[in-house]
């Protein structure tokens, strides 16, 4: 009687061991496959800066102000063989109103946003190419202090970037999306175009 009972037990138990030595088994191979999986996976790749900056200048309205404008079928849009060139020098001035000039006035006063007038006098867009005339001679150093500090081409005793250049909101853009910008720059269609130099309030009064 004795017997009969035991051995079903010792089968038993034997069944349950080997259970328990398979299911531990399992459980060393899936931890072993999921480290070599975790060792050989790539890191993912870092996101190309030019194509951050191309974004970036997108997106933050640089063309608002730096290209030159065609009439598209929805009204101006940047002209494409003068992306980001300024204010064509070639271009005679507009006519500048002298009540324009007042304390708290301001406009961007010409067909397409290059130009502008306010208390400061008259600004005009930059020449933001890879052309000499534009950023090709400029260093990273030079386009981050002219962001950060609101220097003309980034230099030391250099006179400050007038309006409406919005500076004080891009300086809190993160030096990788500012040296993303300065990357697609360099990148750019090269467009020979020196920009008149602004013209202060007292002149503006003198010509009127």
């Amino acid at each position: 009687m004795k017997r009969t009972i035991l051995i079903p037990t010792v089968i038993a138990g034997v069944y349950l061991l080997l259970l328990v030595l398979a299911a531990a088994c399992q459980s060393a191979g899936a931890e072993e496959q999921t480290v070599e999986t975790t060792i050989k996976a790539e890191p993912a790749p870092a996101e190309d800066p030019v194509k951050r900056g191309a974004y970036l200048v997108a997106a933050v309205g640089c063309h608002d102000c730096h290209s030159p404008k065609i009439m598209g079928p929805s009204g101006p849009e940047p002209d494409p063989e003068l992306l980001l060139s300024g204010y064509p020098a070639e271009r005679p001035l507009p006519e500048v109103a002298l009540d324009a000039i007042g304390p708290g006035k301001w406009t961007l006063f010409n067909e397409d946003l290059t130009a502008a007038v306010g208390p400061w006098g008259v600004s005009f867009a930059a020449n933001l190419t890879s052309d000499p005339t534009g950023v090709g001679n400029w260093t990273e150093a030079q386009f981050l202090k002219a962001i950060r500090e609101g220097k003309f081409k980034g230099l030391d005793n250099s006179r400050p970037l007038l309006p409406p250049m919005p500076w004080p909101a891009y300086r809190n853009l993160s030096d990788e999306d500012l040296k993303a910008i300065f990357a697609y720059l360099k990148t750019t269609k090269a467009v020979r175009n020196i920009v008149p130099a602004p013209i202060p309030p007292d002149q503006i009064a003198e010509q009127g």
